[in-house]
């Protein structure tokens, strides 16, 4: 069942005609940049990166020219361009999935193996250094994640994770998965926990694109070191709790 905004008082003619010229234009973005960033593999990741960063940049704003879709963040300056960390994020959407690839310093994500299948996006996410687990190992997933996530931070990159493990409807909360703190304390690096609405506009399995602001707050580095990982765990998880409280307040109170 595709979920609906309830709050979208338009025509539903132009909000398809919308989402739908929406999905053309990024999917010919996607088969541009994917290609190019195939072909550009072997050359230094910065330049591979900046070819997401663009297509992120170029969504963004096709959300906002063709769906009426546009973003406010709080926080921005929490993003430290001389300490790298691990983005515990909420996920709600695809969109910030997007967005991170656009607002963040060169990053690796943790994801599922399978995403790294879908043609040309699929294949052009796994030359940006993802760490690609299988779901259904998870011992081997943590075991991987731990290894590969301290690599990828010493390297001087971000780390990308949804501790929720898929994407959850506004007002739903997974559980909240603790690899994240554990990689930090272990690896001695802070967490930067990412609250947003973007579920409320783009849902998940959704192929409609609805207008409106969605509202992201990047919050202070969680220090790491010399903590338990559940203390670690428990303090990203109310930070983003709380955050996502004052996302609806705001949201109620326009």
């Amino acid at each position: 069942m595709t979920p609906q905004n309830t709050s979208y008082q338009g025509s539903q003619f132009l909000l398809y005609c919308r989402s739908s010229l929406f999905f053309v234009m990024v999917l010919i973005a996607a088969i541009i940049v994917g290609t190019l960033m195939l072909i550009v593999a072997l050359l230094p990741f910065s330049l591979q990166y900046k070819l997401a960063s663009f297509w992120g940049a170029y969504v963004m704003l096709m959300a906002k020219m063709i769906c009426g879709l546009n973003y406010q963040v709080t926080g921005l300056d929490n993003i430290s361009k001389e300490q790298n960390a691990i983005v515990l994020c909420k996920h709600q959407s695809a969109w910030e999935t997007i967005f991170l690839m656009k607002a963040l310093p060169p990053s690796s994500i943790l994801l599922k193996k399978s995403l790294l299948w879908i043609p040309f996006w699929g294949w052009a996410m796994a030359t940006l250094k993802p760490i690609a687990i299988n779901r259904s190992a998870p011992k081997q997933a943590l075991s991987q994640l731990l290894k590969q996530g301290a690599k990828r931070l010493r390297e001087g990159y971000w780390l990308v994770m949804y501790p929720e493990g898929t994407r959850m409807a506004p007002g739903e909360q997974g559980k909240f998965s603790a690899s994240g703190s554990l990689l930090a304390q272990r690896a001695g690096f802070p967490i930067i926990p990412i609250a947003h609405n973007a579920g409320e506009f783009w849902p998940r399995n959704s192929f409609l694109k609805y207008p409106g602001v969605i509202h992201v707050k990047i919050g202070p580095a969680i220090a790491a070191e010399n903590r338990k990982s559940k203390d670690i765990n428990a303090e990203a998880e109310g930070w983003i709790n709380n955050a996502m409280q004052e996302i609806d307040a705001t949201k109620h109170s326009l």
